[in-house]
């Protein structure tokens, strides 16, 4: 018996910032629609049970931390979730299962997961997982190019492979350099060590990212970060938990000291959804087995939530479903 594409949260909340549970992809109405994504490509046996697969789950139970009540004022957003608007379907698609006898199913779902929510006019906000469910998401936009990636972490990810796996966490920029849509890659928040060799960093370099270190960041400011970044783009937004410092998101395997605030990453959001479309978004590597008081969790809420406050509030919505 074949898997459905997703299945029920396995979480007390049953969906993300209390919104609408929508399994039925075929016949999706959303404007906003929550992935969650558990299971990338593992390194090692070992890495089948990494603490991250955890992830989507432990971001759904810290919802009551990140709003009290969606119909609540928010400062970040100046306004409530939905901006008052009850026209704006906000929902959660459910997680991707894996399968034992087919160890890549799950990435193959998750790109048809992701061309339904495409299909519907939604925007796909997935949550991982460790970073190779990247791969598999980028697949499914093939048709909504050319896209910029804006990519914030503190580990470069063009390695070709890892033991002879080729779409796992260290490799998302260079699969998706090798995408035709993809048409830039802005890299913000390097720093410290990761799997990157010199030849990793000279062959992005030659492909041409724009490769933006956490202290470049701290120096000149996220404002002229996003004076770097092409206006009217269609950006999708892949986010590494540990792109942040971990002062902010401590549940990460590889913490680095000086990474992204909190405040950094809410211009970044804000400011990508006035320059042009965010298309996509997905949040990745956190380990909730470390976390402290739910902050990691809390904190990735919290950039959903300015997504979507903020798109709602740039007209993102303002046409029919």
């Amino acid at each position: 018996m074949s898997l459905p594409l997703t299945v029920p949260p396995q979480t007390n909340h049953k969906s993300l910032l209390f919104s609408e549970l929508a399994l039925d992809l075929d016949n999706l109405q959303a404007h906003f629609a929550v992935l969650g994504m558990p299971y990338g490509a593992a390194y090692t046996p070992q890495d089948y049970n990494n603490d991250q697969v955890r992830a989507p789950t432990a971001i759904r139970q810290a919802s009551d931390r990140v709003i009290r009540s969606p119909e609540r004022y928010d400062f970040d957003i100046d306004g409530p979730l939905l901006q008052g608007r009850d026209d704006v379907r906000f929902v959660d698609c459910g997680d991707v299962p894996a399968d034992l006898n087919d160890p890549r199913g799950h990435f193959v779902r998750a790109e048809q997961a992701v061309r339904k929510i495409l299909a519907a006019g939604a925007i796909p906000i997935v949550l991982g997982g460790d970073h190779g469910i990247t791969n598999p998401i980028l697949r499914a936009f093939d048709d909504q190019g050319p896209i910029t990636i804006v990519h914030l972490d503190a580990h470069l990810d063009w390695r070709d492979d890892v033991n002879g796996v080729t779409d796992g966490l260290s490799s998302p920029m260079r699969r998706a350099s090798e995408l035709p849509f993809i048409k830039d890659i802005i890299q913000i928040g390097m720093r410290a060590s990761g799997s990157a060799r010199q030849e990793e960093a000279d062959y992005a370099r030659e492909w041409g990212a724009k490769i933006i270190t956490a202290y470049e960041l701290h120096d000149q400011g996220m404002d002229a970060v996003l004076a770097q970044i092409p206006d009217g783009g269609r950006y999708y937004l892949t986010i590494d938990a540990d792109g942040f410092d971990p002062a902010v998101m401590p549940a990460v395997a590889g913490p680095a000291p000086g990474g992204v605030t909190f405040v950094q990453a809410r211009k970044l959001i804000h400011g990508l959804v006035k320059k042009g479309r965010v298309v996509g978004m997905d949040i990745v590597e956190i380990q909730p087995a470390k976390d402290v008081h739910q902050l990691s969790c809390m904190t990735a809420g919290r950039l959903v939530l300015n997504l979507i406050g903020a798109a709602i509030r740039a007209g993102y919505c303002d046409s029919n479903i």
